[in-house]
């Protein structure tokens, strides 16, 4: 069963282009996400509270902690998908490059194509390999062939899926291929639009080992040019695929809360925090 964000994705929408107030890509080494005062609420519960965070510019940071404790619900403000879900409230800031994305001159289309998602479940469309990639680009106003040609083999060869599809991507459909590698295709998928930001909301939690390497590997290679942040369950996975690590947890009011923010060396070897030892220990979650 798809849920109601990622069953939004799959029907074309209009074609929008978007003007952006968002600034273009922000010098490597910088934050290039912030999250001050983010609060989550549904109805009258609070799922998330007070988060604060940098997201560092070419590094991959990882969210961690038990379930229900809000990783994904902040994961999905930072490209704004939470306003597709009823009754959610958000509050504090989002900035990207130093814009709020949250500002009222913001459209959450032009976030979305700057801060690209990709879903647990491998979620291609019902269309061939091209037109996956080039769904993006098409919506976005690119209707030369030749151009689009250029984005879908770059992008599919920048997601490592190229040597396995070259052959018949124009005609085979993307439900046709493994679990793998349709997850590599939604990568590829997300590359077109050129994102300054990927989130990935555990890619891997539904792949064999093998398919886990070759995305653990493929994220290695893609910090190099994009800025990314993973929620996974894998703590082995957390140190070894990021450079930054945030762990939350519930608090006794049931709502989800940002306890440590660090080095992910630190918080796996040497945390601040009680819990987050507790934590990475496996004492609990």
């Amino acid at each position: 069963m798809t849920t109601p964000v990622e069953s939004a994705l799959v029907t074309p929408p209009t074609p929008i282009v978007p003007t952006s107030r968002i600034p273009d890509r922000a010098t490597p080494g910088h934050v290039k996400m912030r999250a001050a005062g983010l609060r989550v609420s549904y109805g009258n519960r609070v799922a998330v509270r007070d988060v604060d965070l940098e997201i560092p510019a070419n590094a991959v940071t990882s969210f961690i902690g038990p379930s229900g404790c809000g990783k994904s619900t902040i994961l999905r403000c930072f490209d704004r998908m939470n306003d597709l879900i009823p009754g959610a409230r958000i509050t504090g800031e989002v900035v990207l490059n130093g814009e709020d994305i949250y500002d009222s001159g913001v459209l959450p289309v032009e976030v979305r194509r700057r801060v690209g998602l990709v879903f647990q479940r491998p979620n291609p469309f019902p269309m061939t390999i091209y037109d996956n990639v080039a769904y993006g680009p098409r919506r976005h106003g690119v209707k030369d062939r030749a151009r689009l040609d250029e984005i879908v083999e770059g992008s599919i060869k920048r997601a490592a899926l190229w040597d396995e599809v070259k052959d018949d991507y124009r005609k085979k459909s993307g439900l046709a291929l493994s679990g793998g590698q349709q997850q590599r295709l939604c990568i590829a998928r997300t590359l077109a639009t050129e994102p300054d930001v990927i989130l990935m909301d555990e890619p891997a939690s539904a792949l064999d080992p093998i398919s886990t390497l070759k995305i653990e590997e493929l994220i290695e290679e893609l910090r190099q040019r994009y800025t990314i942040v993973i929620v996974t369950h894998n703590m082995q996975q957390a140190s070894r695929v990021s450079q930054m690590t945030a762990f939350f947890s519930l608090g006794e009011d049931r709502a989800g809360y940002l306890v440590e923010y660090a080095d992910t060396a630190q918080i796996f070897t040497n945390p601040r925090q009680q819990l987050t030892e507790d934590y990475v220990s496996g004492r609990f979650g």
